[in-house]
């Protein structure tokens, strides 16, 4: 179902793409030019410019560059595709972000192959990179349902962005439950942004712009195909600091996105199903067995761990690119990502690439600094914070979380909380 454009955003403060943006475009355009050629390209020639200028033989001497690919490259770089694609995009209320926007994903931009150029329609925001994914199976059970929604809600109540596919099933019912109460939420599309898959999420998706955004790499007018919804798998992980797995089956399409997550060094959380019905839990349950997903059962225990994230922040304790690798950030080229391996866990890759990318993660809202306010030079508890600050209870609890998430206050022993 194509988008009203009603409800484009007004993208007459911003452009529609930068000017280097519209260079990497004409790549992004080009047939059989994906995000691995792309960065072996400007591996070899430095910068987008260069490639464009390049001549055929000279593109033949890069990695998986043919003879083939050399001439598409050279016939693609001058023609109007790309001005075309910038038309639509703007017919939409869609911008155009590339790898060296400062707009970029800055968690994505780091995975091994980020999109050329990511399409938006809504808003992204620097406190998007404290996000989590929710994936699950389209088929799934009432039980699952009910659990994506109680941790969306909970998840997104404590300040977290929740980032699915919009899908059936799982991926909905997450979106619709940040949605419901007033949290951000980015749904990563298998399909362009003139139209919604699946066509009865298009009243969701609409909210979803107004409450954060869509977001896809194919070209606006890209239609629904199968062969699209798995490498955007790669784009839901990227985005996040890891990954939970609410339901799936042994041949789910959703453990795609947890077994990116693991080789991505990002968090993978799965909630134990019943044994009986594997149809729903097979995936969650062997995953879990395996080790390589971290079984959760409520909103605290993804909180708890992820906070060491914050607290890594805090202490200093993970490198910065420029100290972990000789390659620094300034030298490097914005499409590679440093060695994410080199023996350190999963949580100090994440706090590396949030400290990397600057404090802008940590922004904090209204009620965070209010709560800050009242804690002010002592260690409190929780009682007390709500004695000084007035907010109900419970909320005080989940601000609490995610402070310590984002590492400006730490909890002592006694249940006491302190500014960091």
């Amino acid at each position: 179902m194509s988008v009203n454009p009603a409800d484009a955003i007004d993208t007459d403060a911003r452009p529609v793409i930068s000017d280097v943006g519209r260079q990497y475009l004409r790549l992004h355009m080009t047939p059989d030019v994906g995000p691995v050629r792309l960065r072996n390209l400007l591996q070899h020639f430095g910068s987008v410019e260069a490639v464009l200028s390049a001549s055929i033989a000279e593109l033949t001497q890069v990695e998986q560059i043919g003879p083939s690919t050399a001439a598409s490259i050279f016939s693609h770089r001058r023609d109007d595709t790309g001005d075309r694609e910038i038309e639509r995009a703007a017919d939409v209320g869609a911008r155009i972000l590339c790898l060296e926007d400062a707009d970029y994903p800055p968690m994505l931009r780091r995975i091994s192959d980020p999109p050329t150029c990511l399409y938006v329609r809504g808003d992204l925001r620097p406190t998007d990179g404290v996000a989590l994914a929710i994936v699950g199976s389209r088929r799934c059970s009432h039980y699952g349902m009910e659990q994506a929604r109680r941790f969306a809600e909970g998840l997104a109540r404590a300040g977290m962005t929740i980032v699915s596919g919009l899908a059936r099933g799982i991926d909905g019912a997450a979106h619709r439950a940040a949605l419901d109460v007033g949290g951000r939420t980015l749904a990563v599309l298998g399909n362009g942004l003139a139209s919604v898959y699946p066509p009865e999420h298009e009243d969701m998706a609409a909210e979803i712009v107004r409450s954060g955004a869509l977001l896809s790499e194919l070209a606006v007018d890209q239609p629904p195909d199968a062969k699209n919804f798995p490498p955007r798998n790669r784009i839901i992980v990227g985005l996040t600091m890891g990954v939970l797995v609410i339901e799936a089956s042994r041949r789910s399409g959703a453990l795609i996105s947890a077994r990116l997550a693991n080789d991505c060094n990002r968090e993978v959380f799965a909630l134990p199903g019943r044994v009986d019905q594997l149809e729903y839990s097979g995936g969650t349950n062997g995953a879990i067995r395996e080790g390589w997903a971290r079984p959760v059962t409520c909103v605290e225990d993804v909180l708890d761990d992820l906070a060491e994230v914050g607290r890594i922040l805090a202490a200093g304790g993970a490198e910065r690119p420029g100290e972990a690798d000789p390659s620094s950030a300034a030298d490097r080229p914005p499409h590679v990502a440093p060695d994410t391996a080199g023996g350190r866990s999963p949580r100090s890759n994440v706090a590396a690439a949030a400290q990397a990318d600057g404090p802008a993660t940590l922004a904090l809202s209204e009620e965070e600094q209010e709560l800050l306010r009242a804690v002010g030079g002592d260690a409190l508890l929780v009682d007390d914070i709500h004695d000084r600050c007035g907010l109900d209870v419970s909320r005080v609890g989940a601000l609490l979380i995610n402070l310590e998430l984002k590492g400006v206050l730490k909890r002592l022993p006694g249940n006491r909380y302190a500014r960091r």
